[in-house]
């Protein structure tokens, strides 16, 4: 541990305990945990019930697998992470925690998870949330550092999550725990490319061939921006015709829609501009939640 990263590291409990939440990228698993809610909820109401214990057990085990995903992926690239501005203050590049404090941590909250979701949900719910993170750590990770393709490969186990919701309130996956996949697949990618165009050199610092790191001038990375935006919007519309929301929600996802690819299209004129790059990813952020809760309300 160099000298710096010793003088980051919090002795105390409280630090220790901050330590630990971080490593879980608590961001990122309330997504995962909002989406497999969604997920559960519209299922639910398409069988008539919603099932408050099953709906507790079924977050808490997704949770939980959530977690264990994204501290095991810190623990796989923390050498990655210590080069990078955005990452180098994460609790294992700044020495705040050891490896196999780390690894330890994972791998109980993993099991714990998968098992959880198994016999208090279901099966088939337990099996999607373990195919998620061993997808996510042993596809999309390693392929971060060979292909711009990585991207498209990593959106997919982080669009299982409403499967997730979906096979826990079922018990079997139907045409509309697809349609949930495929919003939440093509959200992902204007999102992930705006975030990479914005910290396009520190992961160029780490070796990471994200497409705006292969694409200088930006744009390609802006066309495919616009292009997601806009299989996002004609997705995002099908749960109406497919009876799983009404009116409100198709008007709603509609402006939704037709916004976010605005700001696709704005990106795609000005490619290199970091000011519309940062645009496209904050109406990403809002973009999500409120789907979210259009869907599940219906």
């Amino acid at each position: 541990m160099s000298a710096a990263a010793g003088t980051l590291a919090p002795r105390g409990g409280a630090g220790r305990l901050s330590a630990y939440l971080t490593l879980t990228k608590p961001e990122i698993t309330f997504n995962v945990v909002m989406t497999a809610l969604v997920g559960f909820l519209v299922a639910a109401r398409g069988a008539g019930a919603v099932h408050s214990r099953l709906l507790f057990d079924t977050l808490l085990g997704t949770a939980l697998v959530a977690a264990a995903a994204s501290a095991l992926n810190q623990l796989v690239e923390r050498d990655l992470d210590a080069v990078m501005r955005r990452t180098i203050r994460r609790p294992l590049p700044a020495g705040r925690l050891t490896p196999a404090e780390s690894l330890v941590f994972a791998a109980v909250l993993g099991v714990a998870g998968t098992v959880w979701l198994a016999f208090l949900a279901t099966p088939l719910a337990s099996a999607l949330a373990a195919a998620t993170a061993l997808s996510y750590l042993l596809v999309y990770t390693p392929l971060k550092r060979l292909t711009s393709l990585s991207t498209v490969v990593g959106a997919v186990p982080g669009a299982i999550p409403p499967m997730i919701g979906w096979a826990a309130a079922r018990g079997r996956l139907d045409p509309g725990a697809y349609v949930l996949f495929l919003i939440l697949f093509f959200w992902q990618m204007p999102h992930f490319l705006a975030l990479a165009t914005l910290y396009r050199r520190d992961y160029a610092r780490a070796g990471f061939q994200v497409l705006p790191v292969v694409d200088p001038d930006g744009a390609s990375t802006a066309r495919q921006s616009v292009l997601y935006t806009l299989a996002l919007l004609v997705v995002s519309l099908m749960p109406t015709f497919l009876h799983l929301a009404g009116p409100v929600y198709f008007f709603g996802a509609l402006a939704l829609g037709l916004a976010f690819t605005w700001y696709g299209v704005r990106l795609a004129i000005a490619p290199q501009s970091p000011a519309h790059a940062s645009r496209l990813f904050r109406a990403s952020l809002l973009y999500l939640p409120a789907l979210c809760v259009l869907m599940a309300l219906g």
